[in-house]
């Protein structure tokens, strides 16, 4: 009789808890920017393509209502020439997200690292398909661990907590 009542029990609980969800329901680009300001002296007077490419990620999530996120990925692709800037490509890669049924402790993970993980892919295409419109060699952006980078954002943000409050003069 307790055996029964104990999964009555389980059985009660685990139609009490909520359902996990998650869906993507669109995946978007909110907006694109793209620079080439030494064109055309670079394509005629620099015959050699030796580039210094710098990147930058960022990423922000809004939640909306009825369990709706929007995850925004803003991926910055600078590209010099010596000193010179040859161009410069923004893409804001943007998804509205279902998730419902998770705690907050596993919500941040999944706005902060999975989320932009799926958006990524679409990103890079677009932005290897601007270069390549602009004229130069095509740019292939390497993958990127954003479980990693999700984990360096949360220890910079509790070491930021943790830290002692300026000292103010009175």
């Amino acid at each position: 009789m307790a055996d029964e009542n104990q999964k009555d029990s389980e059985a009660a609980a685990a139609s009490e808890a909520p359902q996990q969800l998650f869906k993507i329901q669109r995946v978007y680009l909110k907006d694109v920017s793209y620079e080439s300001p030494q064109t055309p002296a670079v394509f005629v007077g620099n015959t050699s393509w030796q580039p210094n490419v710098s990147l930058h990620l960022n990423t922000e999530s809004t939640k909306l209502e009825n369990d709706m996120y929007e995850c925004v990925l803003t991926v910055t692709a600078t590209v010099k020439l010596g000193e010179d800037v040859a161009y410069l490509c923004e893409i804001k890669q943007a998804g509205l997200f279902l998730v419902r049924g998770f705690d907050q402790q596993r919500l941040g993970p999944m706005l902060g690292s999975f989320c932009p993980n799926l958006l990524f892919p679409f990103a890079r295409e677009e932005i290897a398909s601007l270069v390549q419109k602009g004229g130069f060699p095509q740019l292939l952006l390497d993958p990127v661990n954003f479980d990693a980078l999700y984990a360096q954002h949360v220890q910079a943000a509790a070491a930021k907590q943790n830290a002692p409050a300026p000292e103010t003069e009175q």
